[in-house]
């Protein structure tokens, strides 16, 4: 991978208007946990990643981490730019004989950036969504920077690849509280993530007690087509 020099300067990211519909291949790995009941299951190795096209200007990113977890993106162009619109998150957690399901579905503000036309190493953009989970009362909201560091190539089947690699920090407040971090490489063409690398920390009071939801995982495209 080779990164940007010293310095401040823009950064143009040459956006066109979406990745081609399918599922890509993806490899990863992670572990998920819940304290209370005391529960963990992992991710990967293989995580497709579907493209679904939404109208003329919008996108959804559909991971499957594993038979019990899924978690899709919906982005939209405004003007040039790339911004997140929201998604939704489904997870299955075998608790005895009974699998327990619970479903998160958040939206966000405008100006929520995926990936700007242009930007400079170190412009930060502030995000904010709220989400909704059918499990918990009341509604959780996700604020913080969204940070640009810098272009780069990285290979991918054989052949590189221009990306930009955001730094993302949120806090989570209200009906669930916690902090969510992540590092995501896009294409440069289309926003179509790269690579992935999050750690996610939510802790949610229940009817058994104050239980805390852990996220470890990393990801990354095996090849920049869509295979199916």
């Amino acid at each position: 991978m080779s990164g940007l020099g010293p310095g401040r300067h823009a950064v143009p990211l040459d956006v066109e208007p979406r990745p081609a519909p399918g599922v890509y291949a993806y490899l990863g790995s992670g572990t998920e946990r819940l304290s209370v009941p005391p529960l963990s299951q992992a991710e990967g190795p293989t995580i497709p990643g579907t493209v679904t096209l939404d109208g003329a200007r919008c996108w959804v990113l559909r991971f499957d981490y594993s038979s019990h977890h899924w978690q899709t993106w919906h982005y939209c162009l405004h003007g040039a730019d790339l911004e997140e619109a929201g998604g939704q998150s489904w997870q299955l957690w075998p608790v005895g004989p009974v699998d327990v399901t619970n479903l998160t579905t958040f939206a966000c503000a405008p100006g929520s950036m995926a990936l700007p036309a242009r930007g400079s190493p170190g412009q930060t953009w502030e995000s904010r969504c709220t989400g909704t989970n059918t499990t918990v009362s009341g509604t959780t909201v996700s604020t913080g920077p969204y940070r640009l560091v810098g272009t780069s190539t990285m290979t991918v089947g054989g052949t590189a690849v221009p990306v930009v690699h955001f730094h993302r920090q949120r806090t989570d407040t209200g009906a669930q509280t916690g902090t969510e971090v992540a590092d995501v490489w896009v294409r440069a063409t289309d926003g179509l993530p790269v690579r992935l690398v999050q750690h996610l920390k939510v802790t949610t009071a229940t009817a058994f007690g104050t239980s805390t939801y852990t996220q470890e995982g990393e990801l990354h495209l095996e090849s920049a087509a869509p295979h199916r």
